[in-house]
């Protein structure tokens, strides 16, 4: 027979009689703590000693505990999410207080110094990375601290997957080649939200496409570009089928949904890959823009030595036209 413990009491030294706790009871925060890092570090502190009690007798509660724990600083993280339950507790409001930038907290941490961030940003420059990219690409610093300063910058929680794992309940319901190409997963999931883990918060498209097939609220949760590209080789294999679109009613357990037999899955593009794309359709929209207004020009005019710089600014201008052309449709009309 299991013995009956009090897992706040007796695994986390929590001597509040009153329950539920908040969240900042629950992580052994002083009420209202801001400082992201604190909440982060006393959540990994409790996750590490929960996990102690993870098989055994008491697997069960400890498996809870943790996701409860989980819970909690997800939402303290988030800046949005946190302004909203603190107003719960009776927080009066803050004003709009100004977040640092992603460069500002790399610099004011001690990241990086003025002449390795200067690297950094002529490296994204050169190539067409974000400032972020870079800086994990030339190992300027190692990616949960990069993720961790970006994560800051932009009010989102970060979370290292192995502490939360995934949904596997989830994974079934949404389709491999959208969770591919826009890199992520399911990491928890509730009545009314799907919090989903990616290098990047999800773009609105994507978000308002699984808010419709789950019926769930959808929020953004960030990790490491390396721990969600093998959670997605994981989960999405290439050879996964695409399911069929399904809604979980409001309040009603998530269930797998049976895979849909499709005649083809959508090709797989990856973000990188469809920038790449994008810049040679852009590349080749200017070029093909620009030679057929100089050939009308040409004709028109009856020769090269008749054309002035109002012609050649003009051939630039419509070349612009067509470069931006190509950027946003060339993509759409090759897949």
């Amino acid at each position: 027979m299991t013995k009956e413990i009090d897992v706040y009491r007796d695994w986390l030294g929590i001597k509040e009689a009153a329950r539920p706790l908040n969240h900042y009871q629950l992580l052994r925060l002083k009420q209202f703590e801001d400082n992201a890092a604190a909440i982060r570090s006393n959540y990994r502190k409790m996750n590490a000693h929960v996990r102690k009690y993870a098989t055994g007798e008491f697997a069960a509660q400890s498996q809870a505990l943790l996701n409860e724990l989980a819970k909690a600083m997800l939402c303290l993280t988030d800046a949005q999410r946190k302004g909203e339950y603190d107003a719960t507790l009776g927080r009066a409001d803050k004003g709009g207080l100004r977040r640092r930038s992603f460069e500002e907290v790399l610099l004011a941490n001690g990241t990086l110094d003025q002449a390795k961030l200067e690297k950094a940003r002529n490296y994204a420059k050169a190539v067409g990375l974000e400032v972020r990219d870079a800086v994990i690409q030339q190992k300027l610093a190692t990616p949960d601290v990069v993720m961790l300063a970006y994560a800051e910058a932009i009010g989102l929680p970060y979370v290292e997957l192995e502490d939360v794992g995934v949904a596997e309940d989830v994974v079934p319901l949404i389709p491999p080649p959208t969770a591919r190409q826009h890199s992520f997963v399911p990491i928890m999931a509730d009545e009314t939200q799907v919090l989903m883990a990616s290098p990047n918060p999800l773009v609105p498209d994507v978000e308002e496409e699984l808010r419709l097939r789950l019926g769930k609220t959808i929020r953004s949760v960030l990790c490491t570009p390396a721990a969600i590209n093998e959670a997605v080789a994981k989960y999405y294999p290439r050879d996964a089928v695409a399911v069929a679109p399904v809604a979980a009613p409001k309040g009603a357990a998530t269930k797998a949904a049976a895979p849909a037999k499709q005649a083809a899955a959508p090709k797989d593009v990856t973000p990188e890959e469809e920038r790449k794309q994008q810049r040679l359709f852009a590349i080749l929209g200017f070029n093909m823009t620009v030679i057929v207004t100089v050939v009308l020009l040409f004709l028109l005019k009856g020769g090269l030595y008749r054309m002035g710089w109002t012609d050649v600014i003009l051939a630039a201008v419509v070349g612009v036209i067509g470069a931006t052309v190509g950027y946003v449709l060339g993509p759409k009309f090759s897949s």
